[in-house]
């Protein structure tokens, strides 16, 4: 599209209404949110990633009794034409990710305790896919077995990252060979849920969001899969008592500020990186919605997109670059079960 206009696509549950994946436009002048339409029918896309190259898109899916991955080739103006998909028995995952050159597409389950990685042919559609099992379990009631909820890449992409909100663990692994090899294990706070993982623009620190006990961990990544514990920082007030359970988290480009999503306090809480990587509070925004599943930084990073799972709506916020701030422009764009949002890259 052109430089002012910007294709988004939303991932969605389809418990309700929801036909499968959206898509989206932000008009930079106008400030809003337009044209929001179906862009491929597919059951419970939850989560969807956008290959680098811009060419294609991976989404969780349901098919029947069995869950997986669906590949689509992105066409001219955003449209997407189904590629093929990798289904077995059991729960569609809840996250994908794919690396940079397109030749291999991550995916954690929370219901299988399978993190399963999947080989990309050259036309960008997937093959079956090799798996690594968690064991485990935590002290919390939602802790009585493995709930893998994001895999993603290390930034020399050597390594898969995977974190667990049911065993409290941050797993590393190198692929090799058609084989998840386990290379390093980081145990969080016992009972914290760990549940997003986003990495520093300068690859040495990165920060966990806990779905838990609403923290966000920094991390100093200290190479080779490895990682070592830094700071705890609070991502809902103290006296915030309701249910609240964090969600995800997303930094800017310019490693200047992290952003961390509350589903109950309904919130996104700001921080500023210091010198030092560690966090200091900014402020908290709020999203003008129920249940912020997730959000993400626009490629102009000047706003920020909300999307309220339970109240059906994405929202926009337009993000100030020197304080991190956010100020909200547009609600109440209509999106039914929304759970992640994801641009173009430019």
């Amino acid at each position: 599209m052109g430089n002012n206009r910007y294709i988004g696509y939303v991932g969605t549950y389809t418990k309700k209404t929801s036909k499968g994946v959206y898509r989206f436009e932000l008009d930079l002048d106008k400030k809003e949110l337009q044209n929001v339409q179906v862009a491929a029918e597919l059951d419970n896309p939850t989560y969807v990633t956008v290959s680098k190259n811009n060419q294609y898109l991976y989404a969780v899916s349901k098919e029947g009794e069995n869950g997986g991955v669906t590949s689509f080739s992105i066409k001219e103006e955003g449209d997407l034409v189904k590629l093929n998909s990798q289904a077995s028995a059991g729960s569609p995952p809840c996250h994908v990710s794919v690396n940079s050159d397109n030749t291999l597409v991550v995916a954690a389950n929370y219901h299988t305790k399978f993190v399963e990685a999947y080989s990309v042919n050259t036309d960008g559609s997937i093959n079956g896919g090799f798996a690594a099992q968690h064991e485990g379990s935590g002290p919390h009631e939602r802790q009585e077995k493995p709930h893998l909820h994001y895999a993603g890449f290390t930034p020399d992409e050597k390594y898969v990252i995977v974190v667990d909100l049911g065993t409290d663990t941050v797993t590393s692994y190198q692929p090799v060979n058609g084989k998840l090899n386990e290379v390093s294990v980081l145990k969080t706070k016992s009972g914290s849920g760990p549940r997003h993982l986003t990495f520093h623009p300068n690859g040495e620190y990165a920060y966990v969001m806990t779905e838990l006990s609403n923290e966000v961990i920094t991390l100093r990544y200290l190479g080779d899969g490895k990682f070592e514990e830094i700071q705890y920082s609070p991502a809902i007030p103290d006296d915030f008592t309701d249910n609240s359970q964090g969600s995800a988290i997303h930094i800017s480009s310019d490693g200047k500020f992290v952003y961390a999503g509350n589903r109950g306090h309904n919130s996104i809480a700001i921080y500023k990186v210091e010198g030092d990587f560690k966090l200091s509070f900014v402020g908290w925004t709020d999203t003008e919605g129920d249940w912020p599943r997730d959000f993400v930084l626009d490629p102009t990073e000047q706003f920020v997109i909300a999307s309220n799972q339970e109240s059906d709506t994405l929202v926009l916020f337009e993000r100030n670059k020197e304080k991190g701030t956010l100020t909200l422009v547009q609600k109440d764009v209509k999106v039914p079960e929304p759970v992640c949002v994801k641009f173009l890259n430019q």
